[in-house]
């Protein structure tokens, strides 16, 4: 193993709250592969770049030569996590809950090495609780500092239901913790209160506290909210490699640090040298990393390859404009009717003007030309469209 500074500075890479490095280091001091867990809960079948943030550090840990345990949140997946939600969440099948964890699992290979992972079912022990030890797990937290957390405090105060049974979810996070005899436990931001409670869990068996790792929510592709396919401003770890290049390049110039820092191996003085040459050189350079992870090298150049041709070599500027798409304005599939989407782009005054321009062939998406006025398209976040004899160019965004 490296030595103890060396680990800290690769473990502390895009950590936001860490308690406590103290006691980490005194972990590392025991000279022993340490236990790091991450749960997850499979509550949709697909994931995006915004939950590898919380994988690529627990593949830090794997590079390290420590243990990394996922655990696949089987069980907790019928509760819901609370965390950061203004209501409770649906609750899902146990054949729902299957499927979905079948596909997270082919997902997450892509970031973790699959040879080296301990994947475990928290229904394993979950499952096999009695009320009798629920009441037990149950006593060692107070239902004040519940209260206190900032989801249940802001639903309390605009009256906004809160389930009995989500009281539970951050005990049996806790009771993972317990019984994988976690060292480490890592997630976001918004799971601290959770992964503290594994703490006091552990403490009341007698189990040394783990510590505990956050990591920040990315920021998704509208520059504002977090990346999450119900803000359609993500980009998934599936999609093809042009349509993940293209979305990357659509990316806010003041998200690339975060982005560079959190979902690439370059380190920091490579990164601070790419940010200061020019925006778009950046972003080329970013979005090749992202495509070669996923893809590789070979694909990442075709798809840089097929972006120059489409858009720089078509006389499109660095600098587009964001055409702000609200998701209202598609169908149940994510389609538009081209005149409607010519509509608001401001440079039509009526439908049958923007009929027209596309008869006409005025209207260019990602290079191909479309001349039926009466097609529907599926519009996504990171397209770009050429629209009239000038050549007006619009990057889409969809949002809210």
């Amino acid at each position: 193993m490296l030595e103890i500074s060396r680990q800290l500075e690769v473990i502390k890479r895009g950590v936001v709250d860490f308690h406590t490095e103290e006691e980490l280091v005194e972990r590392l001091k025991l000279k022993r592969p340490l236990r790091v867990k991450l749960g997850v809960d499979p509550t949709a079948p697909d994931i995006h770049l915004g939950h590898t943030v919380v994988l690529q550090k627990l593949r830090h840990f794997q590079g390290l030569g420590h243990d990394a345990i996922l655990i696949i949140g089987d069980f907790t997946s019928l509760i819901g996590d609370p965390s950061g939600r203004e209501k409770t969440r649906p609750q899902l099948s146990a054949e729902e809950i299957e499927v979905n964890a079948q596909t997270y699992l082919n997902q997450v290979g892509k970031i973790l090495n699959l040879k080296h992972l301990q994947i475990v079912h928290n229904s394993t022990w979950l499952a096999k609780l009695t009320m009798k030890d629920i009441i037990k797990i149950a006593s060692q937290v107070t239902v004040a500092r519940f209260i206190e957390r900032d989801d249940f405090s802001n639903r309390l105060k605009n009256q906004i239901p809160i389930g009995l049974h989500e009281f539970l979810y951050p005990l049996l996070q806790g009771q993972d913790s317990v019984a994988i005899e976690a060292d480490i436990e890592l997630g976001g931001t918004d799971q601290i209160f959770n992964l503290l409670v594994g703490r006091d869990l552990q403490r009341a068996v007698g189990q040394p506290p783990q510590i505990v790792l956050t990591t920040p929510l990315l920021v998704g592709l509208d520059g504002t909210k977090k990346m999450s396919k119900s803000f359609a401003n993500h980009i998934g770890v599936t999609e093809p490699p042009f349509e993940m290049y293209s979305k990357t390049m659509s990316l806010p110039d003041n998200l690339m640090e975060g982005y560079f820092t959190l979902l690439t191996s370059l380190d920091s003085g490579e990164i601070k040298r790419v940010l200061s040459g020019h925006p778009k050189q950046a972003k080329v350079i970013l979005a090749k990393e992202i495509v070669t992870q996923y893809y590789s090298k070979s694909e990442a150049e075709r798809a840089a390859e097929k972006f120059e041709t489409i858009f720089a070599r078509k006389g499109a500027p660095d600098e587009i404009e964001e055409l702000q798409i609200k998701k209202t304005m598609l169908n149940s599939d994510g389609r538009v009717y081209l005149p409607k989407l010519l509509s608001s782009c401001d440079v039509v005054r009526s439908s049958s003007e923007a009929k027209r321009l596309i008869m006409q062939g005025g209207l260019t998406i990602d290079g191909r030309k479309f001349t039926d006025p009466d097609k529907e398209i599926v519009l996504k976040s990171g397209q770009v469209l050429k629209i009239g004899k000038k050549n007006r160019f619009y990057r889409v965004i969809t949002t809210e």
